[in-house]
């Protein structure tokens, strides 16, 4: 995950914006042969961004806009990505078609707000861009039947760099946003991401599903298991953002891998893994040692210790449980969020949770089972 810079931070346009903006352009001109530039759009709360086109074109069936996208300071895989929308007259009747051009993908699998079968334009992105066509429809006094193609140049390549084939979303990006907004830093679209994977997982009936902190955890669970690539949520760290959507959404069988540190921020209670904002509180793991009676030099050596790892290292040359220890206090947090604090949460959900501790060279040093 890329570092927050310091400072007031610029805020972006989301791709469902952009692609928005960009159809506006393109309608207009195919009705009127010209191209609003820069274009102004009315987001879901109101607010009036104007955008520059990058690109424009016209024959005697379409028009096409195109529009580069800024995505603020957010460390987004689409930003400077050229968004751009080719309209065309539908058939009479047919209404507002959506049409998935180079770069965006199409959903496969069920479980997504889209169909399988359809073009990813996520459902919002799509009323934006069924409002602009219809206020621009009656002012000419049309029906406003029209095809929309949106397409995005290098998309494929950049899809690679998101969740989407893991959510059955192949052959390009997805046109995104619930707001029209990019809010840097905001992670927001990882935990959307996160809970598509779990609605994806109910939909196809996956029994087990797991999460992990990172690559190294990731790759000893689906080796552990045999889990198929979709069948991994990507947690990284946000734990919280997975649970507490499990908790209404849940699945067979859960499992959380990941390193000694984070997990160790698990047993604690955090759930926001993040070094930024949370960090391991090395008196906590000394008395978690001292529970398990571990030797006085090894606390004290915990108490004034760099990094938790340096704690662990240590106890699995020596025999002590410490992982055995941080293992089961994580999955005991990780009950408690599934559960809920109401008696219907704790009898709803079944989900069978288990958590697995992998050290840096990708061993699994700890496991916990299943339990609910």
């Amino acid at each position: 995950m890329a570092r927050k810079p310091e400072g007031k931070l610029k805020r972006g346009w989301t791709t469902g914006a952009c692609a928005t903006a960009a159809t506006k352009a393109a309608y207009t001109a195919l009705l009127t042969n010209q191209f609003p530039d820069p274009v102004t759009i009315t987001l879901p709360k109101g607010e009036q961004p104007a955008f520059a086109l990058s690109r424009e074109e016209k024959d005697d069936c379409s028009a096409m806009a195109a529009i580069i996208k800024d995505a603020g300071d957010d460390p987004d895989v689409t930003h400077r990505a050229t968004i751009i929308s080719r309209v065309r007259h539908g058939v009479p009747g047919s209404g507002i078609v959506f049409h998935a051009g180079e770069g965006v993908g199409m959903v496969t699998k069920p479980g997504l707000p889209i169909p399988a079968g359809e073009p990813a334009i996520n459902p919002v992105p799509r009323k934006m861009m069924i409002e602009v066509i219809t206020e621009i429809a009656q002012k000419h006094n049309l029906p406003g039947d029209v095809e929309i193609e949106i397409s995005i140049p290098d998309g494929q390549e950049l899809a690679q760099k998101t969740w989407n084939p893991r959510l059955g979303i192949l052959g390009g990006l997805s046109i995104l946003g619930t707001t029209g907004v990019v809010i840097p830093f905001s992670c927001s679209s990882w935990i959307h991401s996160i809970h598509r994977g779990i609605d994806v997982a109910i939909a196809t009936n996956r029994p087990h599903v797991a999460g992990c902190t990172g690559s190294t955890s990731e790759k000893a669970v689906m080796d552990l298991y045999g889990l198929e690539d979709t069948d991994m949520l990507d947690m990284g760290d946000f734990a919280g953002g997975m649970l507490k959507y499990l908790r209404d959404h849940p699945v067979p069988k859960l499992t959380i891998g990941g390193g000694f540190g984070k997990l160790t921020k698990l047993a604690m209670g955090h759930m926001d893994l993040h070094s930024g904002r949370s960090q391991v509180d090395m008196s906590w793991l000394a008395d978690r040692l001292r529970e398990i009676g571990a030797p006085e030099d090894i606390i004290q050596e915990a108490q004034t210790a760099n990094t938790a790892n340096q704690i662990l290292v240590r106890c699995l040359g020596e025999g002590i449980p410490l992982a055995e220890k941080i293992a089961q206090l994580a999955q005991t947090e990780a009950l408690k969020i599934l559960r809920g604090s109401s008696e219907k949460n704790s009898t709803r959900n079944q989900t069978e949770v288990e958590i697995i501790i992998i050290d840096r060279p990708g061993t699994i040093v700890a496991k916990t089972g299943f339990a609910t």
